[in-house]
């Protein structure tokens, strides 16, 4: 069985035992979540409202920061070059189970 939920604006299709980095989620290591699915899938799918029935179960594993990206911005002719970096921070989160 496994669920696709939604955090951060984004969607993930997780099952029991996936380990996944989502953006920033406030609680400490250790500490469990409880997801609303969008979307159900296995043996029969369910999604909308029918999905409300079920919860994703997760734990906090850990919070970190991604690698570095570089971002470069350059106009011809006018000797204009800028070079800036970013770190996101992300919450690792394992799913412990999908239950409903």
């Amino acid at each position: 069985m496994f669920a696709i939920i939604q955090s951060g604006g984004k969607q993930y299709r997780v099952q029991e035992g996936d380990v996944v980095r989502v953006e920033s989620l406030t609680g400490e290591a250790g500490q469990t979540l409880s997801l609303t699915p969008l979307f159900v899938g296995g043996e029969q799918a369910i999604f909308g409202e029918g999905a409300g029935r079920y919860s994703v179960e997760a734990e906090v594993v850990e919070h970190g920061r991604g690698p570095k990206i570089y971002i470069r911005k350059y106009k011809s002719g006018i000797q204009y070059r800028r070079r800036t970096g970013h770190r996101q921070n992300y919450t690792a989160i394992r799913i412990t189970g999908i239950k409903g």
